[in-house]
């Protein structure tokens, strides 16, 4: 029927949907816990039907309420008391109390007719009160061809008041660039890891993710990122560089092996040689024996000759040491 054509053209955007309008959206920034509206005037113009929808950071499109002539439906999980439209027969305004984290995301109004659609009206909800950081580790990482590489990231919430927590799925993303190529592209993906995390006293929440990455060639090093959708942003870690090195081939090792053997072979030979001579050279100069050769010296004193007695003159020896140097 029409109307179930109309329905059908509200819930499937992609085959209908206009290019959409260049123009800024505002911003609303909300606390957890406020209630925000969200405006749709479509006054005087004609439509057979009005569709609010709600662009999550990485996630699909969802169609939060429709109304085609006078009825209004909620669809999916935005049927729940949270979630009204203002009662007014020119504008189709969204509201939405007791707001959360995961509430966070572009909404955005549209009016159509079975062959246009029109973008009314678009708005970015922003919730404060939960801080987020993530942190990618190792910084580099160096392995050789056919071993495993770890990587890991984690996501750290802090929040004065957990009850305000975002409580929706954290998905996430494992990128790799090369060198060489323009983009990184996707190597890994998962859904749902939100029961990984862990809650401490202090009130902060830590989640932690892991991807064990085999490099069996070359062409598997490059940058790995890490990236965690959640709370309605996309996180982004600072990467992992794994870079290859050479394997070491048997020869090579062999012959490093018998090259230090060589080395140290040569050098106790040198050492032992020369505290060999050094203990000669020692042991020639204690035991040499300083020959010394004594010679007898005589003079003799002559008087003049006074009458005809002689008298002899006395010898008086002198010895005199004469070293002898051996060379």
């Amino acid at each position: 029927s029409y109307r179930n054509c109309l329905q059908w053209q509200c819930c499937n955007l992609s085959a209908l949907i206009q290019s959409i309008d260049p123009h800024l959206i505002s911003v609303t920034v909300a606390q957890p816990g406020d209630t925000v509206t969200f405006q749709c005037p479509f006054l005087t113009e004609k439509f057979d039907f009005i569709c609010w929808h709600k662009q999550s950071v990485g996630r699909m499109v969802q169609t939060v309420a429709s109304k085609i002539s006078t009825t209004q439906t909620f669809h999916e999980e935005f049927n729940n008391p949270r979630f009204s439209i203002g009662k007014s027969d020119s504008e189709f305004n969204l509201i939405i109390r007791n707001v959360s984290r995961e509430d966070e995301a572009t909404y955005f109004c549209q009016g159509g007719t079975a062959y246009k659609i029109t973008n009314l009206n678009a708005t970015y909800l922003r919730v404060n009160g939960t801080s987020v950081l993530l942190t990618q580790w190792p910084e580099t990482e160096s392995v050789q061809l056919g071993e495993a590489v770890t990587l890991q990231c984690s996501v750290l919430f802090e929040n004065k008041d957990s009850s305000s927590w975002c409580s929706g799925e954290h998905s996430v993303y494992w990128f790799r660039a090369g060198s060489g190529e323009s983009h990184p592209g996707v190597i890994h993906s998962r859904g749902n890891r939100s029961h990984e995390c862990q809650e401490s006293p202090s009130r902060q929440r830590s989640c932690v993710y892991t991807l064990s990455k085999s490099v069996t060639n070359s062409s598997d090093a490059g940058t790995y990122y890490c990236a965690v959708a959640t709370c309605g942003e996309i996180l982004f870690g600072n990467g992992t560089k794994v870079d290859t090195r050479p394997e070491l081939l048997p020869a090579v090792i062999v012959l490093g092996v018998l090259l230090a053997c060589c080395v140290t072979m040569i050098t106790v030979f040198i050492f032992g040689r020369n505290r060999r001579r050094v203990c000669e050279h020692c042991r020639g100069t204690d035991g040499e024996a300083e020959a010394v050769n004594y010679a007898a010296l005589s003079f003799s004193t002559r008087y003049a000759k006074r009458g005809r007695k002689k008298r002899e003159s006395p010898v008086y020896s002198v010895y005199s040491a004469v070293r002898s140097e051996h060379q």
